[in-house]
């Protein structure tokens, strides 16, 4: 099964594949991180425009990096009635990249609100965003060295204890 925004992306030739749907019934598709900034931006003249989230993951240990994009169609008119309301409609985008290469194509120039969320995923798991305005550490210091939500970090064997003067 999939839903009406995946066949639409077939009948246009976006490549994609359907990973299924949650328990909300939000399909979550797969784009592959060279397609991504193009698909992106086809989602955004379709009408998604708005980005209610993003986060990363990592799958496994020394395996692949998520970064998870989840888009809501708002726009007048357009909404499904499930549970007795009027929902917006949503998809959910996965990238999936490599430890080696894990750079994905910022969405900050099509959604904003993308800025301190792929900066920290940034920080966290090291997935460079091309393109990204300030593509810097959010949460730890500079200095840090690797990424603190990675399957295979070590944590370091000390923690600098800073005063609060």
């Amino acid at each position: 099964m999939q839903s009406f925004l995946s066949v639409w992306l077939v009948k246009h030739g976006i490549i994609h594949r359907s990973l299924g749907f949650d328990y909300q019934g939000i399909e979550t598709l797969q784009i592959k991180p060279e397609d991504w900034h193009s698909v992106a931006v086809i989602l955004y003249v379709y009408g998604y425009n708005y980005l209610r989230s993003q986060c990363a993951y990592d799958v496994a240990p020394g395996g692949l990096l998520a970064s998870v994009y989840h888009l809501t169609r708002i726009e007048y008119g357009v909404t499904r009635i499930e549970y007795g309301a009027y929902q917006p409609e949503e998809v959910c985008i996965k990238v999936f990249a490599s430890r080696k290469n894990s750079r994905i194509p910022s969405v900050f120039w099509i959604w904003k609100s993308a800025d301190f969320q792929e900066r920290e995923s940034y920080d966290m798991l090291g997935i460079s965003y091309d393109n990204h305005p300030r593509l810097k550490r959010i949460l730890m210091p500079e200095s840090w060295i690797g990424w603190p939500l990675r399957k295979d970090y070590v944590a370091p064997h000390f923690y600098e204890i800073q005063d609060a003067h």
